[in-house]
Parts: C-alpha cells; structure tokens; sequence
C-alpha cells in the first residue's frame, strides 16, 4: 500500500486554535440549490489519540453541512439537471453524465428525503462521481476529505477527540446519536456547529473519506507527514469517520476510525455489487472539501482517474 500526497507540502507548522472563518456560498448552475464551504487556514495538529502523531494540513474549504438530497438527486436523475455549466475546460452536456443506476428500494427507509435531510447510502465511487459532475457543472474542484483534513475539520483546533468546550456529556447538543435520535437520520445543521461552524461532523450521518482504511495508518504516514493519503486500491475497505445516528455517545469522536463492509451491500441483488449503492448503509453519507490552491485541469482529470475504483 502506498502513501501519496495530495498537495504541495507546507511550511508553517503551527498547532492551531480555533479562529474565524470565511464562507463561500455556490449555487449549482442552472437551479437554485446552493451549499456552503468553510474556509480552515492549514497547519500542525496532533492526530489520533493520545499524543497522536503530527499532522501537516494546506488550506482547504470544506462543507459547511453534509450534502443534502437536494444536492444529490440533481445528480442522481437526468430529468433534475440541465446542460448549463460554467465550466471552461470542456462543453458540459448532462446527457453524457454516468449517473447512479436506479434504487430498487427506498435506501432511506422511510426516515426522509426532502427537507434538508443528508443524501445516505452512496458507494465512496458514487460520492467521488458527484464530486466529479459538480466539477464540471462548476469549474471548481471538490473531493471528500482525507482522514487527516476530516479529523482537523471535526477537532476545530481542540487538542482531545471532541471538539473545543464539548464533552461525552454534552454530546447530544451537538449531534444525532442513538440516545437523541429515535434511530433515524435529521434535518442537517439542528444541532450547535463546532468552533469553525461546521454541523454534524459527529453524528446524524457517519462520513465518507478518501483513504483506504488501513489499521496501521499511523505507521503508513509516519512520525509527522504532510496531506497524507492512503489512495484506495479495492473497493474495501475505505476509511468512515463521525460515527451516526445508530453510534452511542461514548463511541463517538473525531479520532475514532470506522472501515466500511462488504456486508453494507449485503442485499444488493446486482452481480457484481453496485458501483452505486450499498444497500444496508442508510447511516452513511458525505461532506464535501475543495483545495485553497486549486488544482489544473490535468492534475483533476489524473485524481478522479486515480481514485475512482470500479
């Protein structure tokens, strides 16, 4: 298993504390549903647990909130898109977009889809194939986080798994957990936001990452490292972090580590499994980060081609 990059290296190593950040609103071109990214300013925390291991970050932006239905099932059926784009490196034409096969039960079970509530039970191919088509309805390149940015994002400059002023006590002001939840997803954004004004980094809905899950991922990355990434070789396993509405409040934490299962597509009648969808994973869903320095049209194109494993 290699170990890559996935941006320049920095030189600032500074252990943060939280401070202001900035919002950056887009509106997806030809609707009217919008989201909004988070700006962090990069550096040096100690990652993991314990004394954790240091951890160097570039600027990046990253979801406000976890991509909602509304977002997603633009995406997900032709008849909600439309060939308008802003996209100057190609000539978008939404009838040459891959799109997810279609769901043959309600993936949701019943627990929402309309009202804000977060898009759930998406491969990590089919989170990085939303991203993809936001890039050429946008211009601008998003992917999922890698474990290292998601857990800096989840901590807001708290030095313990939890975020600043937050504890297992009061955990349950802060995110969906299986005391508070009545075990089904929420409306994202109810809960208090962290110190850099994200929602439900704990709780509501575990999140997708962009690393292979790996139990030796502190050995892989070494005693301090810079962006690091542990790119997917196979489907499974890939690295969830959050916990949700299902995860107790002694469970959860922005240092604790999940892998994703096989048996998530356990019913999947397909064969071989969907691309698309894993079908026992109604917990799951995904937040978005874009780069500070934005990548070239080239160096896009080789990461989707890189990342998206069949």
């Amino acid at each position: 298993m290699r170990l890559l990059s996935i941006a320049f290296c920095i030189a600032i190593y500074t252990q943060l504390t939280a401070q202001p950040y900035s919002l950056d609103t887009t509106t997806i071109p030809g609707t009217e549903v919008s989201f909004q990214l988070a700006y962090l300013p990069g550096g040096a925390f100690r990652m993991g647990e314990g004394e954790g291991h240091e951890v160097s970050l570039d600027p990046f932006w990253i979801g406000v909130k976890e991509v909602t239905y509304e977002e997603f099932v633009l995406f997900q059926y032709r008849d909600n898109d439309s060939d308008a784009s802003v996209w100057t490196e190609g000539q978008y034409k939404a009838d040459a977009v891959l799109r997810p096969t279609p769901q043959y039960i309600d993936f949701t079970f019943g627990m929402g889809s309309k009202g804000g509530f977060p898009a759930v039970s998406m491969t990590q191919q089919g989170a990085l194939r939303y991203c993809q088509w936001l890039y050429q309805k946008t211009g601008e390149f998003y992917r999922l986080p890698t474990e290292a940015e998601w857990e800096y994002a989840c901590r807001a400059g708290a030095t313990g798994p939890l975020p600043p002023n937050v504890s297992t006590e009061k955990l349950q002001d802060h995110a969906w957990l299986f005391e508070n939840s009545y075990e089904k997803y929420q409306p994202t954004a109810q809960k208090t936001a962290n110190a850099w004004g994200l929602y439900d980094m704990l709780g509501n809905v575990a999140e997708w990452t962009l690393d292979q899950y790996a139990d030796n991922y502190f050995e892989l990355i070494g005693a301090t490292a810079a962006n690091p990434l542990i790119p997917p070789t196979q489907r499974h396993s890939r690295t969830v972090r959050g916990g949700s509405y299902d995860t107790f409040a002694q469970d959860c934490s922005c240092t604790r580590r999940q892998k994703s299962d096989p048996r998530w597509q356990q019913r999947d009648p397909q064969i071989p499994k969907s691309k698309w969808w894993n079908t026992d994973s109604p917990f799951l869903g995904f937040r978005l980060v874009k780069p500070a320095k934005a990548p070239t049209a080239a160096e896009v194109e080789a990461f989707f081609g890189e990342m998206i494993r069949e």
